[in-house]
């Protein structure tokens, strides 16, 4: 049939699709949902372990890693929300752990605290890295590969912004003990600990037994080899490239583990850039009560650099510390890495 000889009778026209809102705006209330930690995440599956609802505890102090984790998906109520590691969720259906039974993320807990980053500094999309997390140790060797300063400054910058306290592990210590580096972000209020081959780690476990924390580092600093000492798991390690002085992968996603003792550490995939175009400036000031005096006289939207900052005629009035100048300083620096306004 030639195609002036179709007429409209002929044409066949589809069923518009059905409407794939509920029926009813009531929601189930999942009464009988099971508390759990994240501890991985996965292409869409989640690896959670249950854990009990105390008085004044957090449910992660309560997630067991003696007992068989469940795997669960994101059920479609919930939304596009990103399911993180360190998420407390309510879980329902198969909640066994046995192979094969497949559970269901129906609810996330309000997150304590949530460690983000972008790509780079021109992206204001965030990327979030994990949740709840307390601690956040950056890890770096103080020789092999060469510490960057800047790199640690914006993990110090991350952790203020995201609410969370700021510990610089020094591994490879054996083989330099690098003191300036120590002594310039013990001016920022960041405690120092060293944790070389050498080096006991009873003082690091002070800042993370009990804790949920998250270590940051770059490739090749030996943060692998950290988490191994940590905890029973035996993670991947790698080696410095002899010809670019860069480590290499070798932990792929972000996954936490049960420390020897209570609580737990995630271990997160080496990063080569922090940026900080999700930062807020007034969040990382206010973990600087010493600088608060100074902070009132700041015109809005101020981006606390010279020549409009009030910062600089407090200095010059008011009787400051020597440390808190430095510290000022160090906030500068990176806030001049780029144009990082609040």
């Amino acid at each position: 049939m030639r195609p002036d000889q179709y007429s409209e009778d002929d044409a066949k026209i589809r069923p518009a699709r059905r409407n794939k809102r509920p029926r009813s705006k009531d929601r189930p209330a999942h009464a009988d949902a099971k508390p759990g930690l994240v501890t991985a995440v996965d292409r869409g599956r989640y690896t959670v372990h249950l854990g009990k609802v105390l008085p004044e505890v957090p449910l992660w102090a309560t997630a067991s890693s003696h007992q068989t984790p469940v795997t669960a998906v994101r059920a479609r109520e919930l939304g596009r929300g990103a399911v993180l590691v360190g998420d407390v969720v309510d879980l329902v259906g198969d909640t066994s752990g046995t192979v094969g039974s497949l559970a269901r993320v129906v609810r996330i807990w309000p997150r304590v605290t949530t460690l983000t980053r972008t790509v780079d500094d021109q992206l204001d999309s965030e990327r979030a890295v994990v949740a709840n997390a307390g601690v956040m140790g950056i890890v770096t060797a103080t020789t092999d590969p060469e510490p960057r300063t800047g790199f640690l400054d914006r993990c110090v910058m991350a952790a203020f912004s995201g609410g969370l306290q700021p510990v610089l592990i020094l591994t490879k210590s054996d083989l330099d003990l690098n003191p300036a580096l120590a002594a310039h972000y013990s001016s920022l209020g960041v405690s120092v600990v060293r944790a070389g081959t050498d080096d006991a780690v009873t003082e690091l476990m002070q800042f993370l037994e009990g804790n949920l924390s998250v270590l940051i580092g770059q490739s090749g600093v030996g943060k692998s080899t950290l988490v191994n000492r940590l905890t029973d798991s035996q993670r991947r390690i790698g080696e410095v490239n002899d010809v670019t002085g860069q480590g290499r992968h070798t932990s792929t996603s972000a996954v936490a583990l049960p420390l020897a003792g209570a609580g737990w550490v995630i271990d997160t995939p080496g990063i080569r850039s922090f940026g900080l175009a999700h930062v807020n400036l007034d969040r990382v000031f206010a973990s600087f009560p010493e600088l608060e005096p100074a902070l009132a006289d700041c015109p809005r939207g101020c981006s606390h650099l010279p020549p409009d900052c009030a910062i600089d005629a407090w200095l010059q009035t008011a009787d400051v510390d020597p440390g808190v100048t430095e510290t000022l300083a160090s906030i500068r620096r990176v806030i001049r890495s780029r144009d990082l306004t609040p």
